[in-house]
């Protein structure tokens, strides 16, 4: 299969990082594959030995629609069997090309509960016909979206994300690790990561305030979240931001448990890493995260940090063997339903029957078949 995969950025995100390894595990089967991406080089992005073809797209409709016979003319070139996009503004630049006949059969996968406002949604369900499918990351996201009649139910399915859980194995070598968490770690210390850009989804707001909730009944914990702060962010007592972070496993190797405050996600990756690391977490309750983690009690709301600083408390108070036995379960349902070969066997399987549906259709058309 000759496939092209096109994506908003490379940065360091979630989404950017499961088309990299999905893309890279389908050219190393034997495939030929190409990433078409919106938005010129960042500062930070995930690295891969993939064909990039940038579109120096921002987020401005002018310079979209500008985008489009730049689009067309890499992919004239790459000549795909499949265009598989990936985030809102990706999935509506492939449609447009699927509107002027410039691109193949079109798969949209939608990695959030929330991809934007009401306009959004519109977009989604008037260009629905110039897809072949949509996949969800998450039950929770493909509910959403045939709730608001942006997607067809008949027209999508959930495809989870995956992890490799060989990288995220806490069996990995800590000997040479040049990890910065954290810088000062007393023995009696407890270490909570988060992590993610400081951005409204992140609510890094209603971490802090659990911290602080958390740290008047345990002055030896300590926060480090994996991210850059916003320029408004102050210095808090126990707080320690460590810039976004490419190698995880080391980072997650050095905490004693993971926390998520999001006020709205997808499926969120870090959680199966977490997991996958042994790690205990602890999660609002939000997109799909009820789909990696099979414990009710350590789900809170969102937007409480009353709650979210009890469960955090819970899991410091258990009992260290209880922990880790936490953590080995955890382990087990990443590595069972969560594991990264499983989902490219999977997107193999959808590739391969969408494009022999469109044989079959063609061949019907043609006269080749008759029913």
């Amino acid at each position: 299969m000759r496939i092209a995969y096109i994506l908003t950025s490379l940065g360091i995100g979630g989404a950017e990082k499961q088309v990299i390894s999905i893309a890279e595990r389908m050219e190393a089967r034997g495939h030929h594959v190409a990433l078409v991406v919106l938005k010129d080089p960042e500062k930070q992005e995930w690295p891969t030995t993939l064909t990039i073809h940038r579109l120096g797209v921002t987020k401005f409709l002018p310079s979209a629609i500008g985008g489009v016979p730049r689009a067309r003319r890499i992919l004239q070139t790459i000549r795909p069997d499949l265009l598989h996009s990936h985030t809102f503004p990706a999935n509506m630049m492939a449609r447009a090309l699927r509107a002027t006949g410039s691109a193949p059969l079109v798969i949209s996968t939608i990695h959030n509960v929330y991809e934007g406002n009401l306009h959004r949604t519109f977009a989604y369900r008037l260009t629905d016909r110039l897809t072949v499918c949509s996949t969800a990351v998450s039950r929770a996201v493909a509910e959403q979206y045939i709730k608001s009649k942006a997607v067809p139910q008949k027209k999508i399915s959930v495809l989870t994300n995956g992890i490799d859980t060989d990288a995220f194995s806490p069996s990995r070598s800590l000997a040479d690790q040049a990890g910065n968490l954290p810088p000062h770690r007393s023995d009696k210390s407890f270490v909570w990561l988060a992590a993610g850009r400081d951005v409204p989804a992140k609510d890094f707001d209603n971490l802090l305030a659990a911290f602080r909730i958390l740290r008047a009944s345990m002055p030896k914990a300590e926060l480090c979240i994996a991210g850059q702060p916003s320029p408004h962010r102050n210095n808090e007592a126990g707080v320690q931001w460590l810039g976004l972070s490419a190698n995880m496993p080391e980072t997650l190797a050095r905490c004693d448990a993971f926390v998520l405050s999001s006020a709205w996600e997808g499926l969120p990756l870090v959680i199966a890493e977490a997991m996958s690391m042994e790690k205990p977490v602890v999660a609002t309750h939000v997109g799909g995260v009820r789909e990696f983690i099979r414990d009710k009690s350590a789900l809170v709301p969102p937007k409480a940090p009353e709650e979210l600083a009890d469960a955090m408390l819970r899991i410091m108070r258990l009992p260290e063997p209880q922990r880790h036995e936490m953590g080995r379960q955890a382990r087990a349902i990443i590595h069972r339903d969560f594991n990264i070969n499983t989902k490219v066997d999977e997107w193999e399987a959808l590739y391969s029957s969408v494009l022999r549906a469109n044989e079959k259709a063609g061949a019907r058309d043609s006269g080749l078949l008759r029913e």
